[in-house]
């Protein structure tokens, strides 16, 4: 069962720096978004798992390994035994009822729609919880400054990026389930957003190393086993095109000379900001369009890349990555 990222927040929650204001930019400008869409995000995930473990029933249903049921006094509630699900949650059985990334369910079964249903499930409770505080404190600041809409869109589609990339790689291998992907998304887009308004930031170098350790050590911690790193590599990749889409910001001081009386008013984006639109929209539709199309037609990416698997887990001696 993979969890689909449990501990990669831990590091990502470091980008809370990465907010409002991230490399010393700060406009008066620029409107300040109530931020609704995250919380709500957050209080979903949090039914859905509340709903896992209901329909888990771990006392009646017990576990294919043996053993008691964790914390006994939730009843109906109680986790499996840690020896099946140490990450305090459901089985494997009822992911999959629930709707988990299942290669074979999606290919041969038709069912495409958990490459989003498995976004909004988490393999356990510490899961969810790690996953929730990193979501909290990337997305409320992102929301702030760009609006429920755009960074919806990157959540969304980040993590359908994720799990297409988890499906092509991992195929029948596992089920996945988890918010990473859609998380490293934010991250990702944050990296391009700091790329695509190079212009208007102080604190250029001190930014982009900070952003870019955090998103290294998060990458780190996923070739780790029981973790979907494929899932969040997708993720990053999606939500980083989709910030030079979405993310671009006017010229500084656009909006106070727009209100001059000049009739030579400089353009609202500069010449590369378009360029950096146009292509991370060419080869994000490219992208989608050939990833789909190679999982539909039951494609392995592996053939096509004999070394891509330790992206996912490097095997050392002291734990292997086929369990």
């Amino acid at each position: 069962m993979e969890g689909g990222g449990e501990g990669k927040g831990r590091a990502a929650a470091a980008a809370a720096a990465a907010g409002g204001g991230f490399g010393g930019y700060e406009s008066a400008g620029d409107r300040k978004w109530w931020p609704w869409l995250v919380p709500t995000v957050i209080v979903a995930c949090v039914a859905v798992f509340v709903v896992e473990m209901w329909v888990n029933d771990c006392p009646r249903h017990g576990s294919a390994l043996g053993g008691g049921c964790v914390a006994g006094f939730l009843r109906r509630f109680s986790f499996q035994p840690l020896r099946e699900n140490p990450l305090l949650g459901p089985s494997s059985t009822t992911l999959g009822k629930m709707g988990a990334l299942d290669w074979n369910k999606v290919v041969h079964q038709h069912q495409g729609w958990r490459l989003i249903s498995c976004i909004w499930l988490h393999a356990g409770l510490i899961h969810l919880v790690v996953n929730m505080l990193s979501l909290l404190f990337i997305g409320i600041r992102l929301e702030q400054q760009f609006g429920f809409v755009r960074i919806g869109a990157i959540y969304l589609l980040s993590g359908f990026g994720g799990s297409v990339m988890s499906a092509l790689f991992l195929r029948n291998n596992y089920i996945s389930v988890g918010a990473s992907g859609a998380l490293f998304g934010l991250l990702g887009s944050m990296l391009s957003e700091l790329l695509m308004n190079w212009t208007i930031y102080s604190n250029k170098v001190a930014a982009i190393i900070t952003l870019l350790f955090i998103i290294a050590i998060n990458v780190a911690i996923g070739i780790l086993p029981h973790a979907d790193n494929f899932a969040h590599i997708g993720g990053f990749l999606t939500g980083f095109l989709l910030g030079f889409v979405l993310l671009a910001r006017p010229q500084f001081g656009w909006l106070e000379r727009s209100e001059l009386p000049h009739t030579n008013q400089p353009p609202k984006y500069k010449p590369y900001q378009y360029v950096l639109w146009v292509v991370a929209l060419v080869l994000l539709l490219v992208g989608f369009t050939l990833s789909l199309v190679m999982l539909f037609k039951g494609k392995n990416g592996n053939d096509g890349c004999h070394w891509c698997h330790y992206l996912n887990c490097v095997p050392t001696s002291r734990w292997k990555c086929d369990t």
